[in-house]
């Protein structure tokens, strides 16, 4: 019996950072750059943040209440417990980053840019990566209340043991990715699901949905 083609996973290098200076400046300005420093505890709230760099940079519980990230550049750096019950980060771009347990209320990352990346963890209440560019990306063990990726193309994004209310993928352009191991309450866009891998029993709870695309009749 021939062996089912299995998706490629993300390609995923771990971020490594070295030689880090602690930084205890309480000004964020726009359009700055901040290069190869630790961020312990720091509040990011009502600041504007647009068009900056964080390079190879380690934030350890930022909060981002009220911050604008509009454009803001994320290389080679950590979150860990991030807060934002608003987080508004339109047209960002994260590379080779690693994102653990943030706890994000309404997450505004649509037209962003994402390669290499790793989210671990937490709770995001509404994730819009509506119109991004996906490319090597991981979620694992997270609680997304809507996921929405109408209109985005990804390529190489897994989804592992996460639990999604409602998965949206209407006029996405999709490849390699892995939906097995997640629950997903409702999908939006069956009619996009081409490059999507789903395992027996997730395809057996599609089938009204499915059937209904189609227009089939169950009888």
């Amino acid at each position: 019996m021939a062996s089912k083609p299995a998706p490629r996973p993300p390609r995923l290098d771990p971020v490594q950072l070295h030689h880090l200076v602690d930084n205890d400046d309480a000004f964020f300005g726009p359009g700055g750059t901040y290069d190869g420093q630790r961020f312990n505890r720091p509040s990011f709230d009502g600041a504007d943040l647009s068009s900056t760099d964080f390079l190879e940079c380690e934030l350890n519980a930022p909060t981002f209440d009220g911050a604008g990230l509009r454009g803001t550049r994320f290389r080679g750096t950590v979150l860990t417990d991030s807060f934002a019950p608003v987080l508004k980060a339109s047209r960002t771009s994260w590379r080779d980053v690693e994102i653990t347990t943030p706890r994000w209320g309404s997450a505004e990352l649509y037209d962003s840019t994402w390669a290499n990346v790793r989210i671990d963890g937490g709770k995001l209440d509404f994730l819009n990566l509506r119109a991004a560019k996906i490319t090597d990306l991981q979620i694992s063990d997270c609680i997304i209340g809507e996921l929405d990726m109408g209109g985005a193309t990804v390529t190489r994004l897994a989804l592992k043991n996460c639990r999604i209310g409602t998965l949206d993928i209407q006029q996405a352009t999709l490849k390699d990715v892995d939906l097995r191991s997640t629950d997903f309450r409702t999908l939006n866009g069956v009619g996009s699901m081409a490059g999507v891998v789903l395992d027996e029993y997730q395809l057996g709870l599609l089938a009204p949905i499915l059937a209904a695309h189609l227009g089939i009749t169950v009888a």
